[in-house]
């Protein structure tokens, strides 16, 4: 699970659900009244009410932290917690308004219920909720698994460095026309040969190029199928072999081909 790709929103909502357990254990009845009752003593009223709304927030902070999205009875894990939390604010809204002399349990109730519905819903809607809670991570250059400093696939490797092998499409260093002794050109690897040779074939002017992207996004196969076959995680860096329409093929550090669709927000390296 990456919770890098939490928003501020799930902040939001993660936040009302601690409100919402901590109002669980308040007294329903203000201090008028001389009892002291909490939602636990009616086992129907702190589930159906405040634990729903729990279960809400943790589904809806599940999915988006999960690789792969998740369905119950052909629903996202997001939306079933969304309806979970719209449900939990109706139900506390009406017991406020039919309760006489309502405790710190139903009002605080009420207020992170309000909070956590309305963080649910407005998190893809508000530019400034659905903003990333930790900021996108700088990209690490990954091949094979391993970091790689100043090697292949590593758009910001420094070029000239004493002993450094040059990365693919850095010349050698040369004096008076010869290679400068000891100094040998490292090999270009074959998907990078592959995905410059077909770059011409793909018309016009694309030149392959490496790119990083800024949350997981899926990568779909070339023949249309809409079942992702690999998911892009932010933090590596990716090799666009070629421009299909609006999205971009793009090859994996493994090998994998395929057309990433969302294009938005990517960094160039």
């Amino acid at each position: 699970m990456n919770f890098r790709s939490l928003t501020r929103g799930d902040a939001v909502v993660i936040g009302a659900a601690v409100l919402l357990f901590i109002a669980s254990f308040l007294n329903t009845t203000s201090g008028d009244s001389g009892l002291s009752i909490t939602p636990w003593e009616f086992l129907g009223n702190a589930i159906g009410m405040y634990m729903v709304g729990i279960i809400g927030a943790a589904l809806i902070v599940v999915h988006r932290a999960m690789p792969q999205p998740r369905k119950i009875a052909g629903l996202e894990l997001n939306q079933v917690g969304i309806a979970f939390t719209v449900a939990v604010a109706w139900q506390f809204f009406w017991t406020i308004l039919d309760a006489s002399g309502a405790g710190p349990a139903i009002i605080l109730g009420l207020i992170a219920s309000l909070a956590l519905a309305g963080g649910a819903v407005a998190t893809p809607l508000v530019p400034a909720l659905s903003a990333d809670l930790m900021g996108a991570p700088k990209p690490q250059p990954m091949y094979g698994g391993q970091p790689q400093q100043g090697g292949y696939g590593y758009p910001g490797a420094q070029q000239g460095q004493q002993g450094q092998q040059p990365y693919p499409g850095q010349q050698q260093p040369s004096y008076g026309g010869q290679p400068v002794p000891g100094q040998q050109a490292a090999p270009q690897d074959q998907g990078a040969q592959a995905a410059q040779a077909q770059a011409p074939a793909a018309g016009g002017d694309f030149a392959p190029f490496w790119f990083a992207v800024p949350v997981q996004r899926p990568l779909y196969a070339e023949d249309g199928n809409p079942t992702p076959i690999a998911e892009l995680a932010p933090g590596t860096w990716y090799l666009a072999v070629e421009q299909r329409g609006p999205g971009l093929v793009a090859q994996t550090q493994d090998g994998r081909r395929g057309v990433l669709q969302d294009t938005t927000g990517i960094q160039r390296g």
